[in-house]
């Protein structure tokens, strides 16, 4: 967690605003590096994660981009989207063919 969002988390609910409660959740549902491998081809979290996103960049007057992330997070849920290769990893064929050299 952030400083900022620390902050935020030790207010009441009552106090906070509609955004930095979206803010909070946002924060809260996105898939941490430690959890990648675990989560990253769930797609009810997937999902999750991007309408957290979008809530919070519709708060912030950016229509745009919160349909990008409902987009995505209907992607998620009618199996139209698949969890990328882990980005530490790489493409393995790829990777196995250079130190075959």
């Amino acid at each position: 967690m952030t400083p900022q969002s620390i902050a935020r988390a030790a207010k009441p609910a009552a106090e906070l605003t509609d955004l930095e409660l979206a803010q909070i959740l946002a924060e809260r549902l996105a898939v941490k590096p430690a959890d990648w491998h675990r989560l990253n081809r769930d797609r009810r979290v997937r999902a999750s994660e991007q309408l957290a996103a979008a809530l919070v960049f519709l708060l912030k007057q950016n229509s745009e981009e919160a349909l990008v992330r409902v987009e995505q997070a209907a992607g998620w849920l009618n199996r139209s989207l698949q969890a990328p290769p882990c980005p530490s990893h790489g493409d393995r064929k790829t990777r196995l063919a250079e130190h075959s050299d």
